[in-house]
């Protein structure tokens, strides 16, 4: 398949030399990032499967990136796949997310983004995992969802497990809203499976999908873990199992150490 310029095109890396001095002071600074694994970042293409945490604009999203940017530059080709309700329903917010290598969530995007060389971010635990109940915050969350792995065994990049602890810690998500999610109809015009009730900044209580939160200054680490090659012919399912495991199993580590008593 040969990738649609178009597609590509939005994302400036003008913008993202610009913004890289103030996302790597918000990482190191603001929210005192520590990145673990740095030595499993791809150098080729690639698919980072990342859980996601806190909300529409999640901060493990920013200091991702702001990792990757470091590692390979604003001009290197790395796109993130953004939900439906972000690039089509809030339009402002969705292009201002393309700037910045966003791209519309689908099967065909992500493979016209891969066959072009470039190395591409994925969330697929989406609404179901960034707004989790709090008591929730250390689990990974995918449910059903195995997309993200047939796109890699039809494209033939390996998965890169990114793991992000700490992030969700930015609100106390106190409802999940799974039934008036059904009752509005989310999941038929929205593609949303959550409305979620929250204690979050600026707003007090925070009611529905669409309000982003502001981050607390709360330590985020990031562990990127060594890359699957996925078979061809493996069930999806159970290849998203045993990347969900890995994940779990790391999260469970990086959980702990954050409990254990400094020296």
């Amino acid at each position: 398949m040969l990738p649609d310029p178009e597609l590509l095109s939005v994302r400036s890396p003008a913008l993202i030399a610009g913004f890289l001095p103030f996302a790597r002071w918000l990482s190191r600074s603001y929210f005192r990032l520590r990145v673990e694994g740095a030595e499993n970042i791809a150098s080729g293409p690639a698919l980072y499967v990342c859980n996601h945490n806190n909300g529409l604009a999640g901060p493990e999203i920013l200091c991702t990136l702001t990792t990757l940017w470091e590692a390979h530059g604003p001009d290197a080709p790395l796109y993130a796949l953004a939900h439906d309700f972000a690039m089509r329903h809030l339009r402002p917010f969705g292009a201002a997310l393309g700037r910045f290598g966003a791209i519309r969530a689908t099967q065909e995007h992500g493979l016209q983004a891969l066959a072009a060389g470039c190395q591409l971010m994925v969330y697929p635990g989406g609404d179901l995992e960034a707004y989790r109940h709090s008591r929730r915050r250390d689990e990974i969350v995918f449910g059903p969802r195995a997309g993200f792995v047939r796109l890699a065994q039809r494209a033939g990049v390996p998965i890169v497990p990114v793991v992000a602890q700490g992030a969700h810690r930015s609100a106390y998500v106190f409802s999940e809203g799974v039934g008036l999610a059904k009752r509005m109809g989310l999941k038929r015009w929205a593609r949303l499976e959550r409305f979620p009730l929250a204690l979050a900044l600026p707003w007090g209580i925070a009611a529905g999908p669409w309000l982003p939160w502001l981050p607390l200054p709360l330590p985020i680490k990031l562990r990127f873990l060594p890359p699957v090659t996925v078979d061809p012919d493996a069930d999806p399912a159970l290849v998203r199992d045993a990347v969900r495991s890995s994940m779990q199993s790391a999260l469970d580590a990086m959980a702990r150490a954050s409990r254990a008593p400094q020296r």
